[in-house]
């Protein structure tokens, strides 16, 4: 009992949250960047732009079969050999941007196949150009089916943030690590906390979009 008491003391909770504070930070970025990127992409897709599309999706099909662990390696240590030097935070929200942009992409593209395309036609008779149909019609339907979907998505990208410590990223499982690493007795109270703060953020994501999903069936 004593080891726990000493391993969750208030210093090393502290630590612990100043880790989330950078997970939570990471992720916030990683999830708005994705979900704009993701969504223009599987509209992309959807179109079938002459091209464009193919090339789009050969290149959602080649990110959505890499580790993450490999983009955010490259990203790293990749960037700085053309020049670019993102710092180990940046880095990581490049990464998991692009990573989750070509998942998000693929939820997109198929909410929008899942509107009966008689609501485009619909729309289109009535005198809309094809954006018009897809921006005031379609994605509104489309994006209430894909809400269960991209919030497990993001579920998914928030817990993903703890391989960024591949990378020394100050981020929660990083701080845990600095902690277990003085004591070894640590390991077991460490990763209890590490669990019951995920569990809540990742448990307060799912019912906000819950509820979200219910306001708007």
């Amino acid at each position: 009992m004593q080891t726990w008491i000493n391993a969750l003391s208030w210093l090393n909770f502290g630590f612990l949250l100043k880790g989330l504070a950078v997970t939570l930070f990471i992720s916030v970025f990683a999830i708005v960047l994705s979900f704009i990127l993701g969504s223009i992409l599987g509209i992309i897709r959807y179109a079938k732009i002459r091209f464009i599309s193919a090339i789009v999706g050969f290149i959602i099909d080649i990110v959505r079969n890499l580790p993450l662990l490999l983009i955010i390696f490259f990203t790293y240590f990749g960037l700085p050999n053309i020049g670019l030097r993102p710092g180990a935070i940046l880095s990581a929200i490049i990464a998991m941007t692009i990573f989750e942009s070509s998942m998000i992409a693929e939820i997109v593209r198929s909410g929008i196949q899942s509107v009966a395309i008689g609501q485009i036609e619909g729309a289109r008779s009535t005198g809309m150009t094809f954006v018009q149909a897809l921006w005031h019609v379609v994605l509104p339907q489309a994006y209430r089916h894909m809400i269960p979907t991209i919030i497990g998505q993001f579920v998914s990208l928030i817990k993903d943030t703890s391989l960024a410590t591949i990378i020394v990223v100050p981020e929660l499982m990083q701080h845990a690590q600095v902690i277990y690493g003085q004591n070894a007795n640590y390991i077991v109270p460490m990763f209890a906390a590490l669990t019951l703060l995920y569990f809540i953020v990742c448990f307060s994501l799912s019912v906000i979009g819950n509820r979200l999903n219910k306001r708007l069936a």
